[in-house]
């Protein structure tokens, strides 16, 4: 690759929405490059769900997949590296990566998802996306029926609890410390018969990722089949502040429906972007934002007037 090369469009992120991204523009024959630093979010979760025609199949699967996809355009590349630097020169963005390499482009899209703050709780990590989840949408029904765990406190385990209903019944909640649900929500839930349990949490017994339950600070193990816990969350890079784009009130990149940033030029897609953390939401945003992208382009090139 020659260091000179400007490219149409620089891709920050390979997962999902990236590389969605990278296959819409490849297809409107615009030079992609693909920077990506090979940390998914989902890289320790054994199966992908709600994802049409591939529900059930493992994220690695589906990564070497739409590699495979979207380097069958020959105006696609992708590039292992993790961007440390961001900048906008005139009408083009210019990055760094961690090794010195630089690339320009017209261009920019972030897919450079989020990083999940975990707790400081032995066996927590270790059982993230495995057996301690995020999302019912993406795992609810592998664990349905079964003993289900919430750890959350406050109006976010009361509306948390109502919601993982739909799937099991046997539903505990854990709030880690004293209760701040108020009297309504806590009557409310134990009329739906949700257990309570406020004694700290000490660790989460498993075997390879597979919790046996919640040990509890008083000696006690509550049993259980499965956790569902949202943590606090942040962006993985700080490539869109160093560019000056807005976030919203979550810490995601501020974006209109097609990806748009705050800053000209700038484009979001997936996690990075959106409360929706879902495979195939990644993907539709960034088959959304390329198709604006080469719009823009376009436009660029063969003005109206």
């Amino acid at each position: 690759m020659n260091p000179t090369t400007l490219f149409d469009v620089l891709i920050v992120g390979g997962s999902a929405a990236g590389l969605s991204a990278a296959l819409v523009l490849g297809r409107s024959r615009r030079t992609v490059l693909v920077l990506d630093a090979g940390k998914p979010a989902n890289r320790q979760t054994p199966h992908s769900h709600s994802f049409l025609t591939r529900d059930g199949t493992p994220p690695a699967q589906l990564a070497a997949l739409a590699h495979e996809q979207a380097l069958a355009y020959p105006t696609v590349m992708v590039r292992s590296g993790t961007v440390t630097q961001a900048t906008r020169e005139d009408t083009l963005f210019s990055v760094k990566t961690a090794t010195g390499e630089v690339f320009r482009a017209k261009r920019l899209l972030l897919a450079t998802g989020v990083l999940d703050h975990l707790p400081d709780l032995p066996g927590f990590a270790d059982c993230w996306g495995i057996s301690v989840l995020h999302c019912p949408y993406c795992h609810g029904y592998e664990v349905r029926d079964q003993r289900l765990g919430v750890l959350a406190n406050g109006d976010a385990a009361f509306e948390f609890a109502r919601l993982l209903l739909n799937w099991s019944r046997n539903l505990t909640l854990f709030t880690n410390g004293p209760s701040t649900l108020n009297e309504a929500q806590a009557q409310t839930l134990s009329r739906l018969g949700v257990g309570l349990v406020e004694t700290p949490l000490v660790a989460i017994p498993h075997a390879s990722g597979l919790l046996s339950g919640l040990a509890l600070a008083d000696g006690r193990t509550h049993p259980l089949d499965a956790v569902f816990a949202r943590v606090p969350f942040g962006q993985t890079s700080n490539l869109g502040e160093q560019l000056g784009c807005e976030l919203d009130d979550w810490g995601l990149l501020k974006t209109d429906d097609f990806g748009k940033t705050s800053v000209a030029g700038v484009f979001a897609a997936g996690d990075n972007s959106t409360l929706m953390r879902q495979v195939v939401v990644a993907a539709a945003n960034g088959t959304k934002a390329a198709a604006f992208i080469n719009r823009e382009l376009v436009e660029e090139a063969f003005p109206a007037s």
